[in-house]
């Protein structure tokens, strides 16, 4: 039998225990400014010059609460407060300066007194939380602007009519069920151990403040197509009737393409468009009101109410791959607003190679891919990263080490992280969030482990299947559908994005093949993973197993084949490896490691990592796509990333 069981032995998970982590510190955590916190502007794909952070120190308070799961929207503020928290820290993050875990049955207040001025006529203010884990309700000076469902989307609330000039008082109450709800919350557990990470609430991601115009550009949709040399620019209008423009600008700083359209309340307008490669020439461009459920509006951009489509034509546009990450800079310009984004000319897609063999493809050319696992967790900040500066040196470090890709691990990152990944030429394949109620052992670890067989085999269309999978309730399954629509359409404009991934390990697994053709509507630019791990219902674009405990090997897709629909699918092994070392001073738990063939020397663990990439690379001469190593860092047990949890040891280079 090709089943290593001494590996699956020592890899055993114990259960999670709620012991104390060992505090540990990053280089960028131990120099934080409590007055300078990630102040870099949260948005660079759509930013205005003029905003301002509101990250920084915040008063707390937690309240135990009867019903909170129905309370959280029409509780009342405290009328004192516990302390002070550095926002956007979530409590349970020792960079909070909290150090206390919210349970399911308490609310999390946040407050701040801020001073600004009502905006004159034809101006709105705007409140940006970027993302707070999981409900909330948002009250400026006593009025309740919005509320907000979902853990990892950003929330935009129009405050205009509840600010005042001078000073004003923002509050935020939170509630967080954890895993005792079925909602999203990916790897998060209040009580913690092997692959589950500690739970964490509220604040997690930049909360800032921006003065617009009233017409203004509320998103921004960018289609570049690097076949045809054209781009197309669908921007969301908070309202109609002005001049819609938007220019391209080269690395070189030379506009290579500028178009125009008066935005008027009809359903049909023309626009002229002034290419400076093919001169002047009449482009069609359509402005109408937008159904709210329309997918090109946004599910993350509720207020956008109409819209104009604008193309642009590049001649040879110069395409964008890893070693040559080449942006566009983009200029849009409605009325009084102006925005400033970026794009990049690439494809991406599964083909042919010259032999016949489906593989992933960028720029129509065969690409493997060496890709690695990033969980995105932090010893101080958590789900937070510490600095923006912590995302640059986890890519880098990543590509020195050879690799070209981050699979972003049942989390959606900080849109900062994914613009370094497009500037520094790294590819993403994108995990949706794992929700619903917690997987048995038997179905998601152990029948997948002990039998090959049950990976293409097992079913997920009924809702029996569905219960087994932990989707059984329709809530889950409703949210979990919403959410990741949304995330595309967040994230569909980052050029480093290659690849969606849609279920991990059967985790909250529900009509894989229906829910994946759903989704490819929304995208069809990008290629996608149905199932990673196994229960592949033969959808998507690649057969993608995790093979921590065989022989590396490719398998044959028997989802695939002259009978079948799907006959040219990828094979890519989507996990592997996750060889342990801890680092002593290092560890959060120093007497526990969880992974997969454990090492106590450095050295060992750097030639036994080496020979096993090494014989995956070799695959690839037999039909392998490409991998995706376990992981980039240690986290909190997991001792078997590439770089210590708190960032400080390369184990390559220690």
């Amino acid at each position: 039998m090709d089943l290593d069981i001494k590996r699956v032995l020592q890899a055993r998970p114990d259960a999670p225990q709620d012991s104390e982590l060992v505090p540990l510190t990053t280089v960028w955590g131990s120099e934080l400014n409590s007055h300078n916190v990630l102040a870099e502007h949260p948005r660079p794909q759509f930013e205005r010059s003029q905003w301002r952070s509101l990250n920084g120190t915040w008063q707390y308070a937690i309240r135990e609460c009867a019903n909170a799961e129905i309370m959280w929207s029409q509780a009342s503020a405290p009328d004192s407060w516990d302390g002070k928290i550095l926002v956007p820290f979530s409590p349970e993050a020792p960079l909070s300066g909290v150090g206390r875990k919210l349970q399911p049955n308490q609310l999390l207040w946040y407050r701040r007194d801020v001073r600004m001025a009502r905006p004159r006529s034809h101006r709105r203010l705007l409140l940006h939380f970027e993302a707070v884990d999981y409900a909330c309700a948002i009250y400026v000076n006593g009025v309740q602007v919005t509320t907000h469902v979902g853990g990892y989307l950003p929330i935009d609330a129009d405050i205009t009519e509840a600010a005042r000039t001078g000073a004003n008082t923002i509050a935020v109450c939170v509630y967080d069920p954890s895993e005792t709800g079925t909602q999203l919350r990916g790897k998060q557990r209040l009580v913690r151990g092997n692959m589950w990470y500690t739970a964490q609430s509220g604040i997690w991601q930049s909360v800032w403040l921006e003065e617009v115009p009233a017409r203004r550009v509320d998103s921004l949709q960018i289609k570049p197509d690097a076949d045809a040399g054209m781009l197309e620019i669908r921007a969301n209008l908070s309202e109609p009737g002005g001049k819609l423009a938007a220019e391209v600008v080269d690395a070189r700083g030379a506009v290579v393409a500028r178009t125009s359209v008066l935005v008027a309340r009809t359903s049909r307008l023309s626009a002229r468009t002034t290419d400076p490669a093919a001169g002047s020439a009449e482009q069609p461009a359509h402005a109408g009101k937008a159904r709210t459920n329309e997918p090109a509006a946004g599910a993350n951009d509720p207020t956008a109410r109409y819209a104009a489509t604008l193309q642009l034509s590049v001649e040879a546009p110069h395409l964008w791959e890893p070693d040559d990450p080449y942006l566009y800079a983009l200029r849009v310009t409605y009325a009084d607003d102006e925005v400033r984004s970026y794009c990049a000319f690439r494809t991406v897609g599964v083909e042919l190679d010259d032999k016949g063999v489906p593989r992933f493809c960028l720029n129509h050319r065969p690409f493997f891919v060496r890709g690695v696992l990033d969980q995105g967790y932090w010893p101080d900040g958590m789900m937070t990263a510490p600095a923006d500066e912590a995302f640059v040196a986890d890519i880098r470090a990543m590509r020195d080490a050879g690799f070209n890709m981050l699979r972003k691990h049942i989390k959606i990152e900080s849109e900062r992280y994914y613009w370094h990944c497009d500037r520094l030429g790294m590819l993403v394949w994108q995990d949706m969030v794992s929700g619903g109620d917690l997987p048995g052992e038997w179905p998601s670890v152990n029948i997948p482990t002990l039998v090959r067989r049950s990976w293409t085999t097992l079913g997920d269309k009924t809702e029996r299947a569905w219960r087994r999978y932990g989707a059984g309730d329709p809530s889950y399954r409703a949210e979990w559908l919403e959410t990741a629509r949304a995330a595309i359409q967040k994230l569909a404009n980052h050029p480093c994005v290659a690849t969606w991934v849609v279920f991990n390990e059967s985790w909250g697994q529900f009509a894989s093949e229906k829910v994946t053709e759903e989704l490819r509507q929304i995208d069809p630019t990008r290629p996608f993973i149905a199932t990673s791990g196994w229960y592949d219902q033969g959808a998507g674009d690649y057969f993608a197993v995790h093979n921590y405990f065989r022989s590396m090997r490719v398998y044959r897709d028997p989802n695939a084949g002259p009978l079948r629909r799907r006959t040219s699918r990828a094979f890519i092994i989507d996990e592997f490896g996750g060889l342990t070392c801890p680092v002593e001073g290092h560890v959060s738990v120093p007497n526990i490691t969880y992974g997969y063939d454990a090492f106590e020397d450095l050295g060992e663990w750097r030639k036994a990592f080496r020979a096993l990439l090494a014989e995956v690379d070799a695959l690839e001469s037999q039909g392998l796509a490409g991998f995706v190593y376990t992981q980039v860092s240690d986290v909190e047990e997991e001792t078997n990333g590439i770089v210590t949890y708190d960032r400080r040891v390369n184990k390559l280079n220690a």
